[in-house]
């Protein structure tokens, strides 16, 4: 339950993150990336300051034996760089660049109503699903 609970505060402070800095704008976002034309660099402000509260954490779970309400730190430990990384890595900033959201401020955006993140989240699931039902078996 606790879990739970860490989870749920987590969730709305990273969602409350999102909509105060404005990443659940598309428009934003979409400036940000048009580094040739209208650039809005703002954003990049609100990823340079939230480097601060990550390496802070990070310096501090190098100092604990195990989080507080899980028994042990899931930090990714491969440093492969594979055809499925890459993939995915390439597939998200096409979709980040063509749309301007990602999953996290698209979870953000739905308190909104706006119906473009109903429509990105539903094709996430539905992307998730398909996954599930054809390449996590080849895995």
């Amino acid at each position: 339950m606790n879990r739970l609970i860490v989870a749920g505060v987590c969730g709305l402070l990273f969602g409350a993150g999102m909509v105060v800095s404005d990443m659940i704008n598309p428009a934003r976002v979409l400036a940000f990336l048009d580094v040739t034309g209208a650039w809005d660099p703002s954003l990049a402000f609100v990823m340079g300051g939230a480097l601060i509260p990550s390496a802070i954490a990070y310096l501090i779970r190098r100092r604990m034996d195990a989080p507080v309400a899980a028994e042990t730190f899931h930090v990714p430990e491969g440093r492969t760089i594979d055809t499925p990384l890459v993939g995915g890595a390439v597939l998200f900033g096409l979709g980040w660049g063509l749309v301007g959201l990602c999953p996290g401020p698209a979870l953000a955006a739905l308190t909104t109503g706006a119906w473009q993140a109903f429509v990105f989240v539903g094709a996430l699931i539905a992307g998730m699903a398909l996954f599930r039902l054809t390449l996590d078996r080849t895995t």
